[in-house]
């Protein structure tokens, strides 16, 4: 047993049998669990006929990053947003990005931190943060923890941002909605064959528990990766922007993602732009008043445009976002029409900038943007008794490089944060981190990507793969389409 799975505590949503097994109620699953079991997420199971939770409080590291990570464009453009991913899944999907996460029985003790409510808002707080981010594998099976930590935050003044694929049942929704503000969901599929075959789950109780958040007047985006010949058709575009327009209203952002080669499948390509595109179209055509390509480091796929006139709201490079034409209601300053952006002022600052480095010992680095590579994330330690502090910034093509930004860590702190290509003519990061600091790099494969693996301990020898690779047996989609079909 790994060490993670040696400590547990009482879970909610639970239903007592007879037999001393328990039903959980928190995914539309309801695994029905006997003694010394775990249910399909592999985080919660029976001890001593109670349901309980193996994962409260530990998760991967926390980090700092944009809110546009998360599919996330009109709330607030350009917040700083602390991540929060934990470990295992109520689905299993076949091209997971986050499987060496997401899967628990991959899950490895390295890869787990320990959390509290207060520690996270206290980190937050201390760094400028006003946007707490549950996300990466799925916060749905964090339920407890995400639900204690988001009502604290909630009353220290911060925002809940719930990034998921949503497989949860109405009675844990009904459980979030007092504390979340922003419910970031990713649809897969229209098709409900797909479900079952490719994610291990349903497409109805998605459906179900997106159009109730909605209808609780949540702020709502959604979005949609499209696997490269598997759900990247024009057919996908319009079954999603139909059911959106239907079921929740024009002015919902739509964002079509690209997709990397992962887990199950990787014999295949990266989602070629062309279809992308012509899915955005799909949704403009249909009446989508905002939509988005994700994942492609272009300006004109990811900026905001009034549905008016036409004048340029927000611009946006990778997770780097700039409000050019908003007013302070979310309307375009041009025409004054209702672009429908929450903006709530200041949510944080940006770090420290200076000119110049102090005198000190620094280890340096340059590193370079490659591919598709246009993110990374860095990880510091600082061991010491004292404040220690970290550099860093961006390097041009033309040599007018910005200026130095300064993380500094408090004793014993451990901090991690998203850096991602800004304009096309960037180059790549450069660091100067105090001595006394330890720290790992990570190549980061697309906004939703939870790197595992540090440039250290290996790279991968493409920019479409990361590492590791998952060494059983690989899927095609050749399969997945005979499987959805009925003929296999």
């Amino acid at each position: 047993m790994a060490v993670w799975q040696e400590t547990y505590q009482q879970a909610r949503l639970e239903e007592q049998l007879a037999d001393g097994s328990v039903r959980c109620h928190l995914s539309p699953r309801n695994c029905v669990i006997k003694e010394g079991q775990f249910g399909f997420c592999g985080v919660r199971g029976n001890r001593d006929g109670h349901l309980v939770t193996y994962s409260y409080g530990k998760g991967v590291h926390a980090t700092e990053e944009r809110i546009e990570t998360e599919a996330v464009f009109h709330f607030e453009p350009g917040a700083r947003i602390l991540s929060l991913g934990n470990i295992g899944c109520m689905l299993n999907c076949t091209y997971c990005q986050n499987w060496k996460t997401s899967q628990a029985r991959f899950v490895e003790d390295h890869d787990v931190h320990s959390y509290t409510p207060e520690g996270i808002i206290e980190t937050a707080l201390r760094h400028g943060i006003r946007v707490l981010s549950w996300t990466y594998n799925d916060p749905v099976v964090w339920h407890e923890f995400v639900r204690d930590t988001a009502r604290l935050a909630k009353e220290a003044g911060l925002i809940n941002l719930f990034k998921s694929a949503f497989y949860i049942t109405i009675e844990a929704v009904d459980e979030l909605l007092p504390y979340i503000d922003i419910f970031s969901i990713s649809l897969k599929s229209l098709d409900e064959k797909y479900y079952p075959k490719v994610t291990a789950g349903e497409m109805q109780p998605v459906l179900d528990a997106t159009k109730h958040v909605y209808n609780a007047g949540k702020h709502v985006e959604v979005s949609t990766l499209m696997i490269t010949d598997l759900s990247d058709d024009e057919d996908t575009a319009r079954k999603i922007t139909d059911w959106v327009l239907r079921e929740l209203d024009a002015t919902v952002p739509m964002h079509f993602v690209r997709f990397h080669p992962d887990y199950r499948l990787r014999n295949t390509i990266r989602t070629p732009i062309p279809r992308l595109l012509r899915a955005q179209a799909i949704a403009r055509e249909m009446g989508v008043e905002h939509v988005y390509v994700g994942n492609v480091n272009d300006p004109e796929v990811a900026k905001s445009c009034c549905a008016g006139c036409g004048a340029t709201l927000v611009t946006r490079f990778g997770l780097n976002a700039r409000n050019v034409g908003l007013d302070e209601r979310g309307h375009c300053a041009a025409c004054g029409r209702d672009a429908h952006f929450k903006l709530r002022g200041a949510l944080g600052t940006d770090q420290l900038t200076v000119p110049a480095l102090p005198a000190a010992d620094f280890k340096l680095h340059d590193l370079d943007w490659h591919g598709d590579i246009a993110l990374m994330h860095i990880e510091a330690r600082n061991p010491t008794a004292q404040p220690a502090s970290l550099y860093y910034r961006r390097r041009d093509g033309n040599g007018a490089n910005d200026p130095w930004q300064v993380l500094t860590l408090t004793p014993g702190e451990s901090y991690r944060f998203a850096l991602a290509k800004a304009s096309p003519g960037e180059i790549g990061p450069e660091l100067a981190i105090d001595r006394a600091l330890e720290t790992n790099l990570h190549e980061v494969y697309d906004r939703a990507h939870f790197p595992t693996v540090t440039i250290d301990e290996g790279v991968a020898d493409n920019d479409v793969t990361p590492l590791p690779h998952y060494e059983g047996k690989q899927n095609s989609v050749e399969n997945l389409h005979r499987f959805i079909s009925g003929a296999a």
